[in-house]
This record gives C-alpha cells, structure tokens and sequence, in this order.
C-alpha cells in the first residue's frame, strides 16, 4: 500500500527505485550493525584475558572488508542500473503526446494554457486557468514549463513528477494520468514570502467530462 497513490504510467517505476533502494540499504545498515555490536560482545574485555593488537592486514581479517566490500558494489551496480532506466524512462525519453499544455509558475500562482477544441496550443480558442489543470485521463501530454520570475517547482506527488522551472527556459516534460480524480500541485522550491501558499489542482477527467469542460470554456462560448 502506497502512503500516496500512484495516478501516473511511471509513478509505480519511481516507487520501485525507491523501495529497492530502502530493501538494499536497510539490508546493509541492519547488517552492519549486527555484526559491528556482535564483534564488540565477542571481544569485549574479559578478566584475565589481554588485549592484542592487530594491523588489519591479517588475510583472514582482509576478508571482513574485502568481500562486503565487492558485494556492496555489486549492489551499487544494481541500483544504478535501475537509477538510469527509471531517469531515462522519465526526463529523456519524450513519447509521442495526445496533447500539449503549457505550465507558467509565478510569485505565487499558477497559471496553465490549454489547447482548446483544435488541440493546439497558441490559437484563438485557447483556453488559460490559474491554480488549475485540466487533463484527460489515459491520454499521453506533453508540458511546456516556464517560469516569469524566479526558480519554481511544478511537484505532482501523485505521479510522482517533479521539474525545476527556470526564468528564461522553456523545459519539456511529459505524463499520462491514469487514474481520475482531482491531485495537488505544488511548488517544491522555495520562491519567496508566499510560497506556501502557491498550490494548485490537477483535474484528471474522463473523456466525456473533459470535452464537456473545453467546451464550456472555450472562448467562442464566452461570446
């Protein structure tokens, strides 16, 4: 059971990193340990007995470094390994996008430009919000993020996604929801006095909600 649900076609790969992280880890703390105050019991001092004194370099005691040593790094390896297919997976590889929205973070909202009934960004039915995202479950988006004044972070714990928004860059990212619902937006880099206060709202709707929802907002059905 996930402390935060995942909603995202990746969320489950980051959380599998990150708990075959913790398994590893934890393996080796607990180890250590056991071994670290085992040794300390073993030759802890004893009436009549006298202390020796030892380099290390004993070939017998080598072995107490030399083999978890190997282990640990092939442990590592592993976990590199997974590093680099979840990163890939997430920030370089781009997949073909059903749609395009563009995120702008600023002192301290968030405003987000939708594409309207013609599925383009940057024409006359656009559709702007502040605070809050409207997708369509399922489909695959593209997000253009950009920020008008200081470093922000546009954070959906829920898809476990998380990307800096720098002034003066455009950064390309990607999700597909996959689970309905309404999730936090967060800003999850300190920007100033207010940035408690800069969250906002992913909307996740089915297809039917979602062209309702473009339809009701379009700016043709404001005339």
């Amino acid at each position: 059971m996930q402390l935060i649900q995942q909603a995202s076609s990746y969320a489950a790969s980051v959380d599998g990193l990150i708990l075959l992280i913790t398994v590893m880890v934890g393996f080796w703390f607990i180890l250590a340990n056991v071994v670290f105050f085992g040794l300390i019991w073993k030759f802890r001092a004893k009436p009549g007995v006298k202390s020796r004194y030892i380099t290390g370099s004993e070939p017998h005691l080598k072995r107490w470094i030399t083999i978890p040593h190997a282990l640990v790094l092939v442990c590592d390896v592993v976990i590199i390994v997974g590093a680099m297919r979840v990163w890939y997976n997430i920030k370089q590889r781009l997949p073909a996008g059903d749609a395009t929205v563009r995120v702008i973070g600023q002192q301290w909202a968030w405003v987000f430009q939708h594409p309207g009934a013609d599925g383009r960004l940057d024409t006359p039915d656009d559709i702007l919000t502040t605070d809050d995202l409207y997708v369509e479950n399922g489909k695959t988006y593209h997000f253009q993020l950009q920020s008008r004044d200081v470093i922000h972070d546009f954070s959906v714990p829920v898809f476990r996604l998380k990307q800096d928004a720098i002034p003066g860059r455009t950064i390309t990212g990607w999700f597909r929801p996959t689970r309905a619902g309404t999730f936090d937006i967060q800003c999850a880099e300190i920007c100033g006095i207010g940035h408690g206060v800069m969250a906002g709202r992913i909307h996740v709707q089915d297809q039917a909600q979602y062209a309702a929802w473009v339809a009701d907002h379009s700016p043709a059905s404001a005339q």
